[in-house]
C-alpha cells in the first residue's frame, strides 16, 4: 500500500482544495443527476441533498470516514410506484422511511453488534435482489434510448444519439486513464450531448431562458402535501432500504481496506450507516431521491490517494452552491432523454452485473439446492413483476416482494451457514499492518 499524499485529517492549500474536491463532484455527478431524471425529481434538489446528505454523514461519523453520498439507483423502481400511486409526496414520505430503517438498525448495530444483519442479508439473497434492481429497469432504459421523448415511437435518430453516448461510456470506462477513467459517466453525457447538439434534438432555449440564480423546486412536507404514512408506501422503500444496508457495509468494509483503518470498530458501522439513514431523511424532507454513499468516489480515492475527509466536505458545498445556479439545472434539463438512455443501458447492466459479481466473490455454490431455490424464486418473483394485493390501497410488488420472501427463504431453509467472527477484522487488519510497515 502507498503512503497517502493527504490523509484523513490533513487540510489542503486552497487551490488542491478546489480542485480536488471538483475531482469528486465530477465523480458522483453523472450517476446522482441521472436518477432524479429517471423518477422525475429536479436534480437541483439532487445535488443540494446529496452535499447537504454528505455534510451531514461527515459529522456523524466524526470527520473520520471518507465518503460522498449520491442518488440511489436501487430506489429508482420504489420511488415511480409510489409516485404513481400517491404523487411526489408518498416518494418522499418513503424516502423519509428509508431514512428511518437505516437509523433503527443503526441502534440496533450499537447495542447488539453487526453480524445480525449479515445472517439476515447473506450474499444469496442480497446478489440476487441487486440483479433484480439492475434488469427490472431494462425496459426504462431501452424505451428512452430508442423512442421519441415522451411516446412509444421508436426514433433512429434518437436512437443514434443513445448509441453515441453508450459508446463513449463504454470507451471512456475500458480506455479511460486516471481520473477519466473515474467519470465515464460524465464523459459519455458530454460526448452524447453535443452529438445531439449536432443532430439538432437538443432544445438550448431552457438554457437561454435560465437566471443565474434560482431558487430550485423543493418539495417540502405539510407545504406541498400532506403527510400520511401508508402501509404500501412502507412496505415499497422499507425492504429496499434493508438490501442497501448490505451494500452500504461492503462499501465500509473496502473503504477500510483502502484508506488502511478499521471503520467497523471506529468510529463505528452504527455511525456511518446513521450518517446514511440521515442523509436520506434530509432529501426526503427536500424533495430528492434516496441517497447512498458512491463506488465512484470510493474508486478516486483508491486512484488518488487523497484521503482527506476536508476535499469531500469541499466537493458537497460545492454541490449544494451548484443546486442553486439556474443556468447549470437548466443545462442538465436539457440534456435529451435518448443521450440518458444511452448511460442507463450500461448503468443498469452494470447493476445487474454487480449482483452476479457478489455471488462469484462470495463463492456461492448453486450446486447446493438451498441456494439455487433462494436466488431462483428472487429472480422469478422481482423480473417478473409478481405482487401480492390485499386491497387497492395495498400491495408488495415485485422487488420488495421479491428481498421479503428471499429474507424469509434464508431464514427457514435448513442449512444457513455462519457469519465468520472475524470477517471483517481480518481484512482491516492486514491493510492497516500495510500501512503500518510502510509508514
Amino acid at each position: 500500500m502507498s503512503k497517502p499524499i493527504l490523509d484523513i485529517k490533513d487540510i489542503p492549500s486552497p487551490f488542491q482544495w478546489f480542485t480536488l474536491s471538483l475531482q469528486h463532484l465530477f465523480a458522483m455527478f453523472g450517476a446522482t443527476i441521472l436518477v432524479p431524471y429517471l423518477v422525475g425529481l429536479s436534480p437541483a434538489i439532487a445535488l443540494i441533498s446529496s452535499g447537504l446528505g454528505t455534510i451531514a454523514f461527515l459529522i456523524i461519523t466524526k470527520f473520520q470516514v471518507p465518503a460522498y453520498l449520491g442518488s440511489s439507483f436501487a430506489f429508482i423502481a420504489p420511488v415511480i410506484a409510489a409516485k404513481a400511486g400517491g404523487g411526489p409526496g408518498a416518494a418522499m414520505i418513503g424516502t423519509f422511511l428509508a431514512g428511518l430503517v437505516y437509523g433503527t438498525v443503526a441502534l440496533i448495530i450499537k447495542k447488539a453488534g453487526y453480524r445480525w444483519i449479515m445472517r439476515l442479508l447473506p450474499p444469496v439473497v442480497v446478489g440476487p435482489v441487486i440483479i433484480v434492481i439492475g434488469l427490472s429497469l431494462a425496459g426504462t432504459a431501452v424505451s428512452m434510448a430508442m423512442n421519441v421523448p415522451g411516446t412509444t415511437e421508436y426514433s433512429l435518430l434518437h436512437f443514434s444519439a443513445a448509441l453515441v453516448t453508450l459508446a463513449a461510456t463504454i470507451i471512456f470506462s475500458i480506455y479511460g486513464k486516471g481520473m477519466m477513467s473515474m467519470v465515464p459517466i460524465l464523459a459519455g453525457i458530454i460526448v452524447g450531448y453535443v452529438y445531439s447538439l449536432v443532430i439538432g434534438i437538443v432544445d438550448f432555449s431552457v438554457v437561454q431562458k435560465a437566471g443565474w440564480f434560482e431558487m430550485p423546486d423543493f418539495i417540502l412536507p405539510f407545504v406541498d402535501y400532506k403527510v400520511k404514512v401508508t402501509m404500501e408506501i412502507a412496505l415499497l422503500m422499507v425492504p429496499v432500504a434493508i438490501v442497501t444496508l448490505s451494500e452500504h457495509i461492503g462499501h465500509q468494509l473496502v473503504l477500510s481496506k483502502i484508506v488502511g483503518r478499521d471503520y467497523i470498530k471506529e468510529p463505528g458501522l452504527h455511525r456511518s450507516i446513521m450518517g446514511d439513514g440521515m442523509a436520506t431523511m434530509i432529501s426526503g424532507l427536500i424533495g430528492g431521491p434516496p441517497k447512498t454513499t458512491y463506488g465512484e468516489n470510493i474508486g478516486v480515492l483508491a486512484i488518488t490517494r487523497v484521503y482527506s475527509v476536508y476535499v469531500l466536505l469541499g466537493a458537497a458545498i460545492i454541490a449544494t452552491v451548484f443546486g442553486f445556479i439556474g443556468k447549470i439545472t437548466a443545462l442538465i434539463s436539457s440534456i435529451p432523454t435518448p443521450v440518458m438512455g444511452g448511460v442507463s443501458i450500461l448503468l443498469f447492466g452494470i447493476i445487474a452485473s454487480s449482483g452476479l459479481r457478489m455471488l462469484v466473490d462470495s463463492k456461492i455454490d448453486f450446486g447446493n439446492t438451498r441456494n439455487l431455490v433462494i436466488s431462483s424464486v428472487i429472480l422469478v418473483i422481482g423480473i417478473g413483476g409478481a405482487f401480492i394485493k390485499v386491497s387497492e390501497q395495498f400491495q408488495i410488488q415485485g422487488m420488495a416482494l421479491a428481498a421479503i420472501i428471499g429474507v424469509v427463504l434464508n431464514i427457514i431453509l435448513p442449512g444457513r451457514p455462519n457469519i465468520e467472527e472475524d470477517m471483517f477484522e481480518e481484512e482491516t487488519k492486514k491493510k492497516t499492518e500495510e500501512k503500518n510497515d510502510v509508514a
